[in-house]
């Protein structure tokens, strides 16, 4: 932690062993107070948090995470709050451009426990200079001043506001004051249920996504591709789309042919007059029965089951998922001869600045990335596309460019959570499991994007786990990190390779292991003539785990009867330094046509930072297990996908949501854990294992109107 000097403004930042001015990327510190101000930074902290109160009496921390719907900007907005006293309306949370170095990645459930320290430890170094320059003013001994309210206090009453006193605070490398972060048992902001900072915003259309911008000279832009996978171009006729009113330029890009006009609807109107000759992708001759037979086929055997042991087994299917996000995908980009500048959402700024940087030939120092709310991503953003192919498009067509991608470009060239086979054998004895395999196998990407071959599936830090080829693997399941005593536990894994643009979806791998493990575990409990709750409490290793599901099982009345064709389901998951259950009610009286009635869900993420955006979570979490296991999936015919929008990409609407949702959050001062995926797994495998006692089925294929 260090403290950075400014000419009329208090900044404190915790930065990168750089200097902030000259970082490529980093905005300048100050803007808050009418203009930049000089900086000096020093120090290690990787998250390169900056703290500055203006004299206007706002604080500002630009966030080096993006804000997708997760609330992130209101949890680091409490953080921050909280440690210096100041009100939640005084606080703001831009979001920081893409930066040389630093982490700036957005995924894998972190940003809170990533966050938490850091920012608590530096708004209380803040607060800390904050008195002392109020003492000083004042005269005082700083141990008699208070803050509350985004102000200083003195104990006859007399007020300073921190914008007041931020010249003086900024030249005070030494607080008189401890700048430590306050005990758990002193917080007044942080576990407090609290509605989202960007609300307002938000119902209102006051918030920006990068379809609201307008850059000067940024025309609308769309692009014509391929009806395969994969497919190349082979000649393109422009001569009518040009001739119509409105467009600027018809440019080839690397995904297609692109369109950029007036306004989307002349853009679209021009892009389907184009005449087109495509060749087929490299997949044209492939659907889905031969991804599910060239998966199953690369499953690796289970192996021979330990003497004396009785089986359960069970063989399961996942398709491919689309993220859908609600915004569709949209980047503005004005790439010149020496610089570029692009506007959009990204969960990985720094690692898109310098793909983009490569595609156009510009070194990273010369592109600006500016980071963009989104709306909704569930994994989407972790891979810029969009972004890549507005530079490419703007630098052919010499002009800026507002290119969106449609939903039927994104759900049918997007980005899919890969299918995956799945193989499971529970070996019992004695009432005990003694030995539990999984072996499963995924698609794997080998895919090349606007001319950067990509392999493994995966982007940024994601992209690291990915598998490929045979990789055995023996001891606790990546998915479930041991979650249940069941002796010997071993994982082996296969791949199938695509030329597929695949993503990290929403749990990336456990959205699949652990449903069909919480399947499998049902069913040993019924292999053992055990109640599937009392069957889990008595194996589940971890006592968390234990309460988050007698939690669910008490408020979801577990156990109680139910008419014929309505039934409950349980399951529990554990990742991310958190645990968490859920229990359904189910109607299938209609096989056909489910619908989930009843939720409960039950979670301990540690200390939660804002319960009513956890809360918020799990319901998320809650739709996706119901969207994925019951309708939600993409059909692959003949190297295309099936599915082009929501009228057939069959995600929940309003009428299959359940019509009781409660989330449960446990009491806890532990550290913050990760809480965005978590409930997926548990909410998927919930709602399978409800379906089955409801119907009196197995099922193995998902969605189940596959």
């Amino acid at each position: 932690m260090v403290y950075s000097l400014a000419a009329s403004t208090l900044t404190v930042a915790a930065p990168l062993g750089c200097d902030a001015s000259s970082a490529e990327g980093a905005e300048p510190s100050g803007a808050g107070a009418g203009g930049p101000s000089d900086v000096l930074v020093t120090g290690t902290d990787e998250e390169m948090l900056v703290l500055e109160v203006t004299a206007a009496n706002r604080v500002v921390v630009r966030l080096p995470r993006v804000e997708v719907g997760q609330g992130i900007t209101t949890a680091v907005a409490m953080m921050i709050a909280e440690e210096l006293d100041a009100r939640l309306a005084d606080v703001d949370i831009p979001l920081a451009e893409a930066r040389k170095e630093g982490n700036q990645y957005t995924g894998g459930s972190n940003s809170v426990s990533s966050l938490y320290d850091p920012a608590r430890a530096l708004a209380a170094t803040a607060r800390a200079k904050l008195v002392t320059a109020a003492a000083r003013r004042w005269h005082l001994a700083p141990r008699l001043l208070r803050t509350r309210d985004t102000m200083v206090v003195a104990p006859d009453g007399r007020t300073a506001t921190f914008g007041s006193l931020t010249a003086a605070a900024a030249v005070i490398h030494r607080p008189a004051v401890p700048a430590e972060p306050k005990p758990a048992s002193r917080h007044r902001v942080i576990g407090r249920p609290t509605t989202r900072v960007d609300a307002r915003d938000i119902v209102t259309g006051k918030a920006t996504y990068a379809g609201d911008l307008t850059v000067a000279g940024a025309k609308p832009t769309v692009v014509a591709r391929p009806p395969t996978l994969g497919g190349k171009l082979v000649s393109v006729d422009s001569r009518a789309a040009r001739a119509m009113p409105g467009v600027h330029a018809v440019v080839r890009a690397a995904g297609g042919v692109a369109v950029v006009a007036d306004t989307f609807h002349h853009a679209f109107r021009a892009r389907d007059a184009l005449r087109i000759t495509w060749a087929p992708g490299p997949l044209a001759a492939l659907s889905d029965d031969a991804v599910r037979a060239r998966l199953r086929a690369a499953v690796p055997p289970l192996g021979t089951p330990l003497l004396g042991t009785r089986q359960v087994t069970g063989e399961f299917e996942f398709a491919f998922v689309s993220h859908a996000p609600m915004e569709v995908l949209t980047a503005v980009a004005d790439v010149r001869a020496d610089r570029a500048e692009i506007w959009f959402s990204s969960q990985t700024p720094t690692d898109a600045r310098d793909t983009i940087a490569s595609a156009v030939g510009l070194p990273g120092s010369k592109v600006r990335v500016h980071v963009m709310r989104g709306g909704g991503s569930f994994g989407r953003r972790l891979n810029y596309d969009a972004a890549v192919e507005a530079a490419l498009v703007s630098k052919a067509a010499g002009r800026p460019v507002k290119l969106m991608w449609s939903r039927n470009d994104d759900i049918r060239h997007g980005r899919m959570r890969p299918a995956s086979h799945h193989r499971i054998r529970a070996s019992h004895a004695g009432g005990q499991v003694v030995a539990f395999t999984h072996a499963t196998a995924s698609v794997s990407e080998v895919f090349e994007e606007s001319g950067f071959a990509v392999r493994g599936g995966r982007s940024g830090a994601v992209r690291a786990a990915s598998r490929g080829g045979r990789t055995p693997r023996s001891g606790p399941l990546p998915s479930d990190s041991g979650l249940y005593n069941f002796g010997r536990v071993k994982e082996e894994s296969g791949s199938v390779e695509l030329a597929m643009p695949l993503g990290a979806w929403r749990s990336v791998d456990s959205g699949t292991m652990r449903t069909a493990e919480e399947i499998v575990v049902d069913e040993i409990a019924a292999s053992l003539g055990e109640d599937a709750v009392a069957f889990r409490r008595r194996t589940l290793r971890n006592k968390a785990v234990r309460a988050v599901l007698d939690k669910v099982a008490s408020a979801g009345h577990w156990g109680r009867a139910l008419p014929r064709g309505r039934a409950q389901g349980v399951a529990v998951h554990e990742e991310y330094g958190s645990c968490v259950a859920c229990l359904v009610e189910i109607d299938a009286t209609d096989p056909d046509e489910p619908r989930v009635t009843h939720a409960v869900m039950a979670a301990d993420v540690g200390t939660a930072v804002n319960p009513r955006g956890l809360e918020a979570q799990l319901m998320g979490t809650a739709v996706d297990g119901i969207s994925t296991v019951l309708r939600a999936g993409l059909h692959i015919d003949r190297g295309a996908v099936r599915e082009g929008s929501f009228a057939d990409f069959h995600y929940a609407r309003q009428r299959h949501a359940p019509l009781r949702f409660e989330a449960h959050i446990m009491p806890s001062t532990g550290a913050p854990g990760g809480a965005g995926e978590l409930g997926v797994p548990a909410a998927a495998g919930a709602v399978a294992n409800a379906y089955a006692r409801a119907t009196g089925t197995r099922p193995r294929r998902f969605p189940l109107t596959f």
